[in-house]
């Protein structure tokens, strides 16, 4: 079994972290994983849908941007964990995987660079992308923790 040794610097002392064996995640985890989630989904459409001189295409291409991100982010999570756990995945998912959220991020970044927006919409946009996107690797997290632990 895979063990990390992590060391608590207040006491000096030297404790295992089981890679194979998690943890189940505490009620207080997992609803805010999942408030985040909703919460930054729910405020990036509000946005968009608010947006008046968004034009309809770009609209889809900020919904869209979204939608890639959260699909990429739990891929990465999927794929970074299972090579965590000793599961084969091959370099080449594993790449695209990357490549993917890297990719979603940098759209979101050019497209807000070139649009007129005041800084502080450009603001609100971001941080409702990236909190949907981390939230969304911490709820595939949970439910994986949970599903491993309900098998056992």
């Amino acid at each position: 079994m895979e063990t990390l040794k992590n060391e608590n610097q207040s006491t000096n002392k030297k404790t295992d972290v089981n890679l194979k064996d998690p943890k189940r995640p505490t009620g207080a985890f997992i609803g805010a994983s999942w408030t985040a989630l909703l919460v930054g989904i729910v405020s990036y459409c509000i946005g968009l849908y608010n947006a008046e001189t968004f034009p309809l295409y770009q609209k889809g291409f900020y919904l869209t941007i979204l939608l890639f991100g959260l699909f990429a982010s739990v891929s990465v999570q999927k794929s970074v964990r299972d090579r965590l756990e000793g599961i084969p995945v091959t370099d080449i998912y594993y790449g695209i995987s990357w490549f993917s959220i890297i990719s979603a991020i940098l759209l979101l970044v050019i497209g807000l660079w070139n649009n007129d927006l005041p800084l502080s919409e450009k603001g609100f946009f971001g941080i409702a992308y990236l909190m949907s996107i981390f939230s969304s690797i911490a709820v595939q997290k949970n439910t994986r923790d949970i599903a491993l632990l309900d098998k056992e």
